[in-house]
């Protein structure tokens, strides 16, 4: 009779637990399916030039970087100082994803911040983020010259993020370690 009764106190003490072990993980570190595997293939129009198009296989045989922003996305402004500075390092071609975004928006937004995009493409209907398992924006992919999917960095990219993951990553990918 009385262990019936401990069963309820056993659950809630096993929700407590794992509610305690939830609190103490980091929601920028989420495991993504998608490290290690190829990256999710596109086909969009550039934001510049939208009659041109941009695809993953035109970056094959190069490490590069696709940062997933939008004009709307307050913290792709915090990110884009430090974007800009690792454009301006020239190891890594970045790639703009501008997301859910009007190309207009867009535009006036680069031209007011700067642009350190190689190129950047329109995903209007957020399609192709949703192809990458984008949760929101800024996000950014460190894909290597396999078209494979090395690193996701999920929030803003930080200076801390570039020093100690980003760039030494991109080192190691271009010298064909890995």
């Amino acid at each position: 009779m009385k262990s019936r009764h401990l069963i309820p106190l056993a659950i809630f003490l096993a929700l407590v637990v794992l509610l305690g072990i939830g609190l103490t993980l980091d929601p920028r570190k989420v495991p993504s399916p998608f490290i290690d595997k190829p990256a999710p293939a596109f086909d969009l129009p550039q934001l510049y030039d939208n009659t041109l198009r941009l695809t993953p296989k035109d970056m094959k045989g190069q490490v590069w970087l696709l940062n997933v922003w939008a004009s709307w996305c307050v913290s792709c402004r915090a990110e884009h100082r430090v974007i800009t500075a690792l454009a301006n390092t020239r190891e890594v071609n970045i790639i703009g994803l501008n997301y859910k975004d009007e190309r207009v928006d867009a535009l006036r937004w680069l031209q007011q911040f700067g642009n350190p995009y190689a190129a950047s493409v329109s995903d209007l209907k957020g399609r192709t983020g949703i192809d990458y398992g984008v949760y929101g924006v800024p996000e950014t992919f460190v894909i290597d010259q396999h078209g494979i999917i090395r690193y996701k960095q999920i929030g803003p990219v930080t200076d801390q993020a570039v020093a100690e993951i980003i760039l030494p990553l991109i080192r190691k990918l271009k010298s064909g370690a890995s």
